[in-house]
């Protein structure tokens, strides 16, 4: 009698269920909007991409490496014959790399990568969005304002490291998502099927082994993923926790870390693997810089069987050193404080002897993010923080915190003298548009059904509407300036907004 009570499953209530199901499925509207937004950030990045035809920026470098790569599996100088002394790690360079193996040594091939992964990171924050608000018209929200934001497109169409960075912490972030979603899922079946919620049986996380590697190739792009690999291992056991305490687990919190703990580690040897693996061009070569330095330094014929993995560190010292030393002045550098406000631009490209209807010309490649959009973060991140602590909405906390993970840490660089530019803010751009798309969710309210009498969705809808408008339109205005289209000298001087500082 008592063993047939103990299977039997036990009811779930009615708020324990819905804290713990999985949203819908995603309606066919939804995908129609998500290809909609999408396909606006991949003809706009798609247009006119080879122009310029010669290098801009530190294209000088990453393409060339990453054809470099391609040749010698590791940097080279071509001038001498010897493997060249980098500071960032290879994966960016080899991504950029396969552009170049498929479309050769030319400036659409060193760039179409970079358009590639921006346009996959549109989707999926209009994935991600989905998941968290459940919402069609906020996700596809997120999804256009990232195709409407100017230093977002700029460096999507550019051989530069940044934008791959970005892309692996959003493609982390994601299954990052989905593992809360799928862990809830799982908490859920076992209370419906009577199962103990002190002593569950979930199974492997695999979503959260797959964030492991995007942070791991994150990593691969530059090591500025630490800040992100931190924050993500972190809210695992958050994420974990707060699932225990919902399916009424006596100590959720201990639990989360002493039952999930092996996962934590496993969650960090994977991302060390995965991050040792981007190096394989390094470690197959013999070329490879300080490849063979210990045998060399103490005169050994040969490498010992350790001697790889002791080289790499050393490799990884110097390379941290350099890091940390360079304070050399440079036009465009800015201050952390400043990217929020787009203090100091970095100016990629400049040709005043274009065609153009005037006796003097510009084109240009400003690498500005879109004013009106940048300059609503700084509000919506205060307007996050008050909602996240009067609605005590824990998606608002995860938003705020990787919005700050891509800035905050940048600031213990200030009493050196760094030098920093705007772009390293890249990576928590993708958060600050989800910062600003949970406000405009607050600013229209909630669904028609919750009270049917009220004008306040329409009223929200209108000044949401209004504010992505005005968004478009401004990154309309300033396009000429971020696709180095020939405008007359007055009409660039007319989106210098704030002088010399863009200049």
């Amino acid at each position: 009698m008592t063993s047939d009570a103990q299977t039997v499953p036990s009811p779930v209530a009615d708020v324990v269920r819905r804290r713990l199901a999985r949203p819908a499925p995603a309606t066919p509207g939804f995908w129609l909007a998500a290809i909609l937004v999408t396909g606006i950030g991949l003809l706009l990045r798609m247009v006119n991409l080879s122009h310029p035809k010669e290098t801009i920026f530190d294209e000088v470098y990453y393409a060339n490496e990453a054809w470099d790569l391609l040749q010698h599996g590791v940097e080279w100088n071509p001038e001498d014959s010897t493997p060249q002394y980098v500071v960032h790690p290879p994966l960016g360079k080899w991504m950029i790399g396969l552009g170049e193996q498929i479309f050769g040594y030319n400036s659409f091939g060193w760039r179409i990568a970079a358009v590639t992964v921006g346009v996959v990171s549109i989707l999926l924050i209009v994935l991600a969005a989905r998941k968290l608000f459940r919402s069609t018209l906020l996700a596809a929200t997120a999804g256009l304002l990232m195709s409407l934001d100017g230093m977002h497109f700029v460096l999507s169409r550019a051989a530069l490291l940044d934008i791959f960075l970005m892309f692996w912490i959003v493609v982390a972030f994601y299954f990052l998502v989905l593992d809360r979603e799928h862990r809830r899922a799982q908490w859920l079946r076992v209370l419906e099927t009577g199962g103990d919620p002190d002593h569950p049986r979930l199974g492997i996380p695999w979503y959260r082994l797959a964030c492991a590697v995007s942070l791991g190739l994150a990593a691969g792009v530059k090591w500025s993923a630490l800040w992100y690999i931190l924050l993500f291992a972190a809210l695992t056991v958050v994420f974990e926790a707060s699932a225990r305490r919902t399916a009424g687990a006596r100590h959720p919190v201990h639990t989360a870390i002493t039952s999930d703990g092996r996962w934590v580690l496993v969650f960090g040897a994977l991302i060390l693997v995965t991050y040792l693996a981007t190096w394989t061009g390094w470690f197959a070569s013999d070329d490879g810089y300080f490849r063979h330095w210990y045998a060399q330094t103490n005169g050994l014929p040969h490498d010992r069987l350790i001697d790889p993995l002791v080289n790499l560190w050393h490799y990884h010292q110097e390379a941290y050193g350099f890091h940390t030393q360079l304070d050399e002045k440079h036009p465009y550098q800015s201050w952390p404080w400043m990217w929020l406000l787009l203090g100091r631009p970095v100016s990629m490209y400049v040709n005043t002897d274009g065609p153009c209807d005037a006796t003097s010309c510009v084109s240009q490649i400003l690498m500005l993010g879109t004013p009106v959009l940048w300059w609503s973060f700084l509000p919506a991140l205060v307007a996050l923080g008050w909602l996240a602590i009067a609605r005590r909405d824990g998606r608002a906390w995860l938003i705020m915190a990787c919005a700050l993970a891509g800035i905050l840490p940048w600031f213990q660089s200030m009493p050196s003298h760094r030098t920093m530019f705007a772009f390293y803010a890249l990576p928590a751009e993708p958060f600050l548009v989800l910062a600003v798309v949970y406000v405009l969710g607050a600013i229209i309210g909630p669904p028609r059904h919750v009270d049917p009498t009220s004008d306040r969705r329409l009223i929200g809808a209108i000044v949401a509407g209004t504010y992505v408008s005005l968004v478009a339109v401004c990154f309309a205005y300033f396009y000429p300036i971020y696709a180095a289209v020939d405008i007359t000298n007055a009409e660039w001087l007319s989106r210098m907004w704030l002088g010399s500082r863009w200049m």
